[in-house]
């Protein structure tokens, strides 16, 4: 029997996600269970918006919660580069041998013709895609545009009726009707893979035995298919996970739920408890042990024991799971040790300390100025917020528009937070003391405290987003038409 390998295959674009988590879980325990392979690949062909700093901080987090990989782009293996960046040539390869092979196409269609395209299939209700045009093309007109240096993509060519059927570990047989599939872009006009076909080659040249992965990526697993059968390649076992859901049943999402894991991680929560809580999600121990370790899972595992219902994020359920961590695993000097070093890490007080040390008389002073650093969300109401000139639906907007710009900046450094916050209080037409007032409220849970620009960069960018929704939800929230009309306001400010 070949060698149990799976993989997680994180995009470093933002936030490292508890949803990433929850599949580097399945996949961990699943390659360990038959002693095989679990590996962690880097897929940042994006170049506009993979940064190196969200690729530390996911392999930080998965770190921090226990699902160490074998081979990966810090350790190495037999199997890298383990970066889709550093394996361009290997992509130029495979797509050459297509291309010689009439397996795919050259696309020469630019945006305009593309985008009228799918706007006349909005209109006719016609189902969205790629017409065909480019393959209609001679071998000289295509040699001819490739003279005059156009640009191009390389896009799949399919079956034109039909259905593509295939096994799902899971949910057993898949039927999927070739004219709701794509011909998916492969290779974009910039020479580098899309994550379709970057994402098989890989699998193939890593011997991934296994992809456990979202249901979201069941539609795409025909166009996945399609390119196993171009190479000749016996295609993996695909096992597609129950997404997480939030409480009303919808897929979690960072507007209704704390989705990375750097928040966590600062609220305080222990790593073991929410590698613990992850593993509950629809999946359970034989004896119906809700803690257990992850040596315990591991050993215990079974991935057919896996529901398919959409497991609901609960976090109150979590911190009741973390609790019985803190009570039952600490002892008074683990749990003083583990506190100190959570509450009174060195790096943070530093930042912290010039913001108290002007502002306190003596020492007890500082839990009533700065305990808001160590809290989770303040504890406010819509008296709180009352101001002389700035109304609910305004503060709404300043916290609104303040979350979006925070989350488009990658460095999170003071003076591009100050620049960026003067730069909306201008557009806005407020006068920056008014502006910033919602802020103080929503981070320090008070009108007045320490300088909300230094609190907001020594905080983070997780622990302020909360504090900047719940801040929303205080003064009466946010529907999905005002989002919508402020979202359009937003993108014409920029």
């Amino acid at each position: 029997m070949n060698r149990v390998r799976t993989r997680i295959a994180p995009s470093p674009t933002g936030d490292p996600h508890v949803g990433t988590a929850y599949i580097a879980l399945f996949n961990r325990c699943f390659a360990h269970r038959q002693k095989g392979d679990f590996i962690l690949r880097i897929e940042d062909t994006d170049r506009e918006r993979s940064n190196v700093q969200s690729e530390k901080d996911i392999l930080s987090s998965l770190a921090w919660m226990g699902l160490q990989w074998d081979e990966g782009p810090d350790c190495g293996g037999d199997f890298g580069p383990y970066r889709q960046s550093e394996r361009s040539e290997i992509y130029k390869q495979h797509i050459d041998q297509l291309l010689d092979q009439d397996k795919v196409f050259r696309c020469f269609c630019s945006g305009e013709r593309l985008d009228k395209l799918r706007q006349q299939q909005m209109q006719t209700k016609q189902q969205p895609g790629y017409d065909g045009h480019c393959l209609q093309l001679s071998e000289g007109q295509i040699a001819a545009r490739l003279a005059a240096n156009e640009e191009y993509v390389v896009r799949m060519k399919k079956p034109e009726s039909g259905d593509c059927v295939f096994e799902d570990f899971l949910r057993g047989e898949v039927r999927i009707s070739w004219d709701q599939v794509d011909m998916q872009v492969l290779v974009k006009s910039d020479g580098l893979p899309t994550y379709h076909f970057a994402n098989v080659v890989d699998d193939h040249l890593m011997q991934i035995s296994d992809v456990i992965r979202g249901e979201e990526w069941i539609n795409s697993t025909p166009k996945h298919l399609l390119i196993y059968q171009y190479f000749g390649w016996q295609p993996p076992v695909f096992c597609h996970m129950p997404l997480l859901r939030n409480l009303d049943k919808s897929k979690l999402s960072k507007r209704k739920n704390p989705t990375s894991i750097g928040y966590y991680r600062a609220m305080g929560y222990l790593p073991q408890a929410l590698s613990n809580y992850l593993g509950l999600m629809g999946w359970s121990m034989p004896s119906g042990e809700e803690k257990f370790t992850l040596e315990e899972m591991t050993e215990h595992f079974d991935i057919s024991r896996v529901s398919l219902g959409g497991p609901i994020f609960d976090i109150e359920k979590l911190n009741w799971l973390n609790g019985k961590y803190i009570r039952e695993d600490l002892t008074d000097d683990q749990f003083a040790a583990q506190y100190t070093q959570w509450a009174f890490d060195h790096q943070k007080v530093k930042q912290i300390v010039p913001l108290l040390k002007q502002r306190v008389e003596k020492f007890s002073d500082v839990v009533e100025l700065g305990g808001f650093f160590l809290n989770g969300i303040p504890d406010t109401d819509s008296a709180t917020f009352a101001h002389k000139s700035l109304d609910a639906l305004l503060q709404v907007k300043i916290l609104q528009f303040t979350l979006w710009k925070l989350e488009q900046s990658n460095e999170w450094k003071r003076d591009i937070i100050e620049s960026e916050l003067q730069s909306l209080a201008r557009a806005l037409d407020l006068k920056i003391r008014d502006f910033l007032f919602p802020l103080f409220v929503a981070i320090s849970g008070k009108a007045v405290s320490t300088s909300v620009i230094e609190s907001i960069t020594i905080l983070g960018v997780d622990i302020c987003r909360a504090r900047l929704r719940q801040a929303m939800e205080t003064l009466g929230g946010i529907s999905k038409k005002q989002a919508k009309a402020l979202e359009k306001e937003f993108n014409a400010l920029a």
